[in-house]
């Protein structure tokens, strides 16, 4: 399996741990979603502009991915939850990104409401869907995780 985890991660950076510890435990590679323009680090100006661009439709321009998903067989997919979905910029990156006979897993980070941001990306995503999986934080500070370390690292280690 030559797999690749491409994530987006904002703010406290939880969905970049989880991208970091899959690629770790399966020599998983790393691709970060990146936007052309920066949502700048005030959470709540960040969370509003999401809103915004949620409820609009609106897809950002990204930059390129740092890997050619073509050596890729399997593509795990990472988002926050925002707004009860995917964030914008993974939504971007579906919406372009054609994932036709590949394997594709997906896992979001949430602060206690998980949305449909699973299902949306399975919805996006084109390719053979195997599994998913939510990971929840603390919604004060947001960097306690409250899902189990044991459920996470055997969703981690089903990733073939």
């Amino acid at each position: 399996m030559k797999a690749v985890v491409v994530y987006y991660s904002q703010s406290c950076g939880n969905t970049r741990k989880i991208a970091e510890m899959i690629g770790l435990t399966n020599g998983a590679d790393l691709a970060e979603i990146q936007t052309v323009s920066d949502y700048g680090d005030d959470y709540n100006a960040v969370m509003a502009k999401a809103r915004d661009e949620i409820n609009s439709g609106y897809i950002p321009e990204l930059k390129p991915l740092s890997v050619n998903l073509d050596d890729y067989d399997t593509v795990i997919i990472g988002t926050p939850t925002w707004w009860y979905t995917m964030a914008p910029a993974v939504r971007a990156f579906l919406r372009n990104t054609d994932l036709t006979g590949k394997r594709v897993y997906a896992f979001q980070t949430h602060g206690g409401q998980p949305g449909s941001a699973l299902k949306d990306i399975r919805l996006l995503s084109k390719g053979e869907n195997i599994g998913d999986f939510a990971v929840e934080f603390d919604s004060e500070g947001g960097s306690r995780m409250l899902t189990s370390l044991d459920d996470l690292r055997a969703w981690i280690g089903d990733i073939r």
